[in-house]
């Protein structure tokens, strides 16, 4: 097992008992969403209000909910096709509370540059998916490129408990502009029946981390995320110019 899902396998049981639980009392899914929603606004204002610790335990109530809802669906058969409109709608809705609550908290610091990153993070954070969308009404699959909006989500939080959120910005921002890349590429090779690039050559490994195709809980994935997450971690706050430092 690797690490990642190691610890999808940790968070995986008392997930399972909400669900369980949830399907007991016969909550709809839908009312699900929607209270994931509320919760990530009120995450988004604890970060414009400077309270990371607050916004990320925030954070993780409110992406239970968000974790559950199609597994509820699942369970009590509930599985629409308005449903997963209505869930990625609100997801957008949340990935945005989030931002607007960190470019809040920056404008009252007078940190302009960082308003700026954390304002590109988020446009291109919302073409992540949209690009995604948008190509699979064209061509059966588009699930290429790193930053989707678990990782996002996973990066919020370590930059909330950790105090590291500027850096952050700066993953999230550089990884989400390299996967809308990857999926203008990979829809213009399939509509143009071209091949996609292949790992190989002196630079397979640069084309293998940012022309992204593997699976997650993969032993790649997994090098991936503990790259991320030592530059997070190890890069002094001075060297990002994180506001809060």
């Amino acid at each position: 097992m690797t690490f990642t899902g190691a610890v999808g396998a940790v968070f995986g049981f008392p997930l399972r008992l909400i669900i369980a639980a949830c399907v007991r009392l016969k909550i709809h899914p839908n009312i699900l969403t929607f209270t994931g929603v509320l919760i990530n606004i009120w995450a988004g204002w604890a970060l414009a209000l400077g309270d990371f610790l607050h916004a990320g335990l925030v954070m993780v109530l409110a992406n239970i909910f968000d974790f559950i809802d199609g597994k509820v669906a699942h369970e009590l058969g509930l599985v629409s096709k308005f449903g997963g409109f209505w869930d990625s709608v609100i997801d957008r809705f949340s990935d945005l509370a989030l931002s607007v609550g960190l470019i809040v908290l920056y404008a009252s610091l007078g940190r302009v540059d960082y308003v700026l990153i954390t304002a590109i993070t988020m446009v291109f954070a919302t073409m992540t998916s949209y690009t995604r969308a948008r190509a699979e009404s064209l061509i059966p699959r588009c699930k290429v490129g790193f930053m989707e909006r678990p990782e996002r989500i996973v990066l919020f939080m370590i930059g909330a408990f950790t105090n590291r959120m500027a850096a952050v910005m700066w993953v999230i921002g550089v990884l989400s502009v390299v996967t809308v890349i990857n999926r203008i590429q990979y829809t213009y090779r399939v509509l143009n029946d071209q091949p996609q690039p292949k790992p190989t050559g002196p630079f397979r490994w640069f084309i293998r981390a940012f022309y992204w195709t593997d699976e997650r809980a993969t032993v790649t994935y997994d090098l991936w995320v503990i790259a991320i997450l030592s530059f997070v971690w190890l890069t002094p706050p001075g060297w990002v110019g994180d506001p809060m430092h």
